[in-house]
């Protein structure tokens, strides 16, 4: 074979495999196109989950509502009173029927004393105890002390836990009625309040306290026009 031979025998084989390697490339940029990308690792998603979840309580807390906060904190308060009303029942020869609506009070109000509280507590609020009393507010850069709506007064508490039998369900129904209406007054004034109520949690508390009180004053206004008419003296 002649050497001009051998040169054209290697030219050919040398375009040949140019045009294979050539091939190659386009099949494999072709593969790569029509392949989607790889979804991102559940690692790689972590890290914005983790930096949301850790902004949203100091979120909440820069933004909680100040009505929110004196509903939450005035209602503990006002609460922690009907409880030791409702709590004289058994020893104060209330009625059957007056017992278990004083069951019924405790049940709900404690509960929800323990709802508020903890609501106030995941804001970094201050939490009262659950004890009768005036609220405590700031005004005019003083303390003040405020009694919550509908709550009885030192001389109240003494008159009824002074009476006994049927003149204890009177005055526990009438001022149990007062009681709440004022609880009742708290929640329009929320729902009033600029900005106020927002948050379901605190919707939905509200709308709770005032159906379930509003349907319990009917029933005491019934319970208290059935109850017998006291004597002339």
């Amino acid at each position: 074979m002649t050497s001009t031979a051998v040169r054209g025998q290697l030219a050919t084989l040398f375009a040949l495999a140019a045009i294979t390697a050539c091939g190659g490339t386009h099949r494999a940029a072709a593969q790569s196109a029509a392949s989607p990308s790889p979804a991102p690792t559940q690692a790689g998603l972590a890290a914005p989950r983790a930096a949301s979840s850790t902004s949203r309580p100091a979120d909440s807390a820069r933004t909680v509502n100040a009505a929110d906060v004196h509903f939450m904190s005035g209602m503990i308060g006002h609460h922690a009173q009907a409880l030791v009303m409702a709590g004289w029942a058994p020893s104060h020869g209330a009625s059957p029927a007056v017992r278990v609506l004083c069951e019924r009070i405790i049940n709900e109000q404690t509960d929800e004393i323990a709802t508020m509280q903890q609501w106030l507590r995941d804001r970094g609020q201050p939490v009262p105890e659950a004890k009768p009393g005036p609220m405590k507010m700031m005004m005019g850069g003083m303390e003040h002390e405020m009694l919550m709506p509908g709550m009885l007064t030192d001389a109240q508490m003494k008159q009824l836990d002074e009476a006994r039998g049927t003149e204890f369900d009177r005055l526990f129904l009438t001022f149990m009625i007062q009681h709440h209406n004022g609880a009742v007054s708290m929640v329009k004034d929320l729902f009033n309040s600029y900005g106020a109520a927002q948050e379901q949690s605190v919707f939905k508390l509200a709308s709770d306290v005032q159906v379930d009180q509003s349907t319990e004053i009917a029933r005491m206004q019934r319970m208290l026009a059935a109850l017998p008419a006291t004597r002339s003296q």
